[in-house]
C-alpha cells in the first residue's frame, strides 16, 4: 500500500512544524533539569533567552507552514474539477444535487483539498479508484459545507479502505470480567489520525438515497466529535451556552431512545444510537443529511440543534426540490 508523494511531503511538514512548535515545553525544559542535575544552575537571563530562542523559531516554523498550507489551498480552490469527478459525484452523493450553485462550488472546492491533503490505502484486496476516492470524499465533506473557516479533518491522515465488512479485534469489561472478541464492522474512526470503511456499504448507502444509513457520514461525525479532543457526542460548538442546549436537547432525545428500546417500542432513530452519546452523535448526523424532512418533523428540536452545528438546513432544500418538481409542467 503506497501513499501519494505531495502527500507524505505535507506530512513530514506538518511533522516538522510540531515537533519545532514543542521545543519550549519539551526540550528547552528538558536542557534546564540536565543542566541543573549536573550542578549548572542556569541564570534567570541564560534560561529566559532560551525560551525566547525556541519560542520564535516555532513561531517562524508555525508561519512558514500556516502560509505554505494556505497558498496550496487557495490554488486548489481554483483548480478545475475533473469532469469525471463530477460525474462520480452526481452519481454516488446524491445530496450534492440539492445544494445551491455556490454550495455545489464549494463542496467541490473542498474535495480537492480533501483529496490533495489526505492518504488513501486499499486494504484487503481492494484497488483504489478515483471513484472511490472521490466518493468518499465528497461525503465527507458534506459535513464541512457550512462550518467557518473549518480544517478539513485536520487530525486525519489516513483512509483505509476494505472491499467489504472486515473483522477487528474488540475488548469490553463486564464488571470484573475482561471479554475479547473478534467483530465484523462496516467502518471506524480513530483518534489516531485514520479512518476506515468497507466500501460496499459505502457504495450501498447511495443507492437509494435517503436510507438514513450513511457509514461515511457515520465515521467522519466522529472525527468532528474527536477535535476538542474527546469523543463524547459534543463536537466543538462555541460559546458555552451553545454547550448548554446541546446537552439539554441531546440528552433529553438519547434518554427517550434508550427507553423506547428498554420498554421493546419501535423508533425510527436508528438503535445504535444508544450504545454512548458519541455514537448517538453519529446516528442522528447521518439521519440529518439522509432523511432531514422526518427528523425535523419527528424531532424538531434535535433538527435545530443539528442545523445549527453544521450551519445547514437540508429539509428545506428537499422542500425546495419538490417544489421545484411540482411546477414543471407536465
Amino acid at each position: 500500500m503506497s501513499a501519494h508523494d505531495a502527500t507524505t511531503a505535507l506530512r513530514e511538514n506538518a511533522e516538522v512544524t510540531a515537533r519545532l512548535s514543542s521545543l519550549h515545553d519539551t526540550e528547552g525544559s528538558a536542557v534546564v533539569r540536565n543542566l541543573e542535575g549536573l550542578g549548572c544552575r542556569r541564570t534567570s537571563t541564560q534560561e529566559d533567552a532560551t525560551v525566547r530562542s525556541a519560542e520564535l523559531d516555532a513561531k517562524k516554523a508555525r508561519v512558514v507552514f500556516s502560509f505554505s498550507k494556505k497558498a496550496r489551498r487557495r490554488a486548489l480552490r481554483v483548480q478545475p474539477m475533473p469532469e469525471a469527478w463530477r460525474a462520480t459525484i452526481d452519481k454516488n452523493v446524491p445530496s450534492a444535487a440539492l445544494l445551491e450553485t455556490d454550495d455545489r462550488r464549494e463542496l467541490e472546492a473542498l474535495v480537492r483539498i480533501f483529496l490533495a491533503e489526505k492518504r488513501f490505502e486499499g486494504c484487503g484486496g481492494l484497488s483504489l479508484t478515483d471513484d472511490v476516492r472521490v466518493t468518499i470524499a465528497a461525503q465527507a465533506c458534506l459535513l464541512l459545507l457550512h462550518i467557518p473557516e473549518t480544517e478539513v479533518y485536520p487530525d486525519l491522515d489516513t483512509i483505509l479502505v476494505y472491499p467489504h465488512p472486515y473483522r477487528a479485534h474488540a475488548a469490553h469489561t463486564v464488571g470484573p470480567i475482561a471479554i475479547t472478541s473478534d467483530e465484523a464492522r462496516l467502518g471506524e474512526s480513530w483518534t489516531r489520525g485514520v479512518v476506515v470503511l468497507a466500501w460496499d456499504h459505502v457504495n450501498a448507502s447511495t443507492h437509494p438515497a435517503g436510507s438514513g444509513h450513511n457509514v461515511v457520514l457515520h465515521e467522519f461525525a466522529h472525527q468532528l466529535d474527536a477535535e476538542d479532543g474527546a469523543v463524547g457526542g459534543a463536537p466543538s460548538l462555541g460559546p458555552r451556552a451553545r454547550y448548554v442546549a446541546w446537552a439539554r436537547v441531546l440528552g433529553a432525545e438519547y434518554a427517550d431512545l434508550a427507553r423506547h428500546l428498554r420498554e421493546g417500542r419501535s423508533t425510527d432513530v436508528d438503535p445504535y444510537g444508544a450504545t454512548s452519546p458519541a455514537e448517538f452523535f453519529a446516528v442522528v448526523t447521518e439521519m440529518f443529511f439522509e432523511k432531514p424532512t422526518q427528523l425535523a418533523q419527528k424531532h424538531a428540536g434535535l433538527y435545530a440543534e443539528l442545523s445549527a452545528f453544521y450551519r445547514h438546513d437540508p429539509a428545506l432544500l428537499v422542500a425546495r426540490r419538490a417544489t421545484h418538481c411540482n411546477r414543471r409542467p407536465r
